[in-house]
């Protein structure tokens, strides 16, 4: 039999692979999941429908993969950064922030998805994999403060997991709510790419301070 779940992990993502990829995840972003059929994003990327069966097998199955290779590249970017000797804990934390802001604002419509996916619960295993993940962003974020700690540099236990929640909560909800921050600061004359440059510098400087204050950092 077939199995499509080690299909989904080993696939080598071709340029192909990756302008339907991007496609699908505008539509998902702008209608749903549910609002967007295969016909759409076969239209979308100026592909026939199948080509899209060929690739992915169907419209679930191309979700599961677009979900594992976005992760996927994030996972290796956080390892990297983690196991690097030639820098400090802190210095690793601050790299990883800026990284994740970067991302964020980067691949804004899929956390958009994302957020959407969490909310609703309709897809077991989108779930499961952001599940299984997110616990191993944790756990290496974990480790790189278990190092502070040791060495002294952190001053404070800290909660790693309300930590990190407290990260993604405020980039996430501010990327996907800037027009809130933009009204009420009173920024609505300013161009979107000047904007989300001054809403980016202040997350970074917001969380890493958020993190020095939490971890005792001085």
């Amino acid at each position: 039999m077939f199995n499509f779940a080690f299909y989904l992990k080993d696939m080598i993502i071709t340029e192909k692979h990756q302008h339907i990829l991007d496609k699908a995840e505008e539509l998902f972003a702008s209608n749903g999941y549910e609002g967007t059929t295969v016909r759409d994003i076969a239209t979308a990327a100026d592909v026939n429908l199948a080509m899209i069966s060929y690739y992915f097998g169907s419209k679930e199955k191309l979700m599961e993969v677009l979900f594992r290779h976005r992760m996927d590249g994030t996972r290796a970017t956080i390892e990297a950064v983690v196991v690097n000797q030639a820098i400090t804990p802190f210095q690793k934390l601050e790299i990883l922030i800026d990284n994740y802001v970067n991302r964020v604002f980067d691949r804004q419509a899929f956390y958009k998805v994302m957020h959407t996916e969490q909310m609703l619960k309709n897809n077991s295993v989108i779930i499961q994999l952001m599940k299984q993940y997110k616990m191993g962003f944790i756990n290496l974020i974990d480790s790189v403060i278990r190092e502070g700690n040791k060495m002294n540099i952190f001053k404070n236990e800290a909660d790693t997991m309300l930590l990190l929640q407290s990260m993604t909560g405020t980039v996430v909800q501010s990327v996907l709510n800037k027009e809130y921050y933009k009204e009420f600061h009173q920024l609505g004359k300013m161009k979107e790419k000047e904007f989300d440059a001054l809403l980016k510098n202040r997350l970074v400087a917001h969380i890493k301070y958020l993190f020095k204050a939490t971890l005792g950092y001085e």
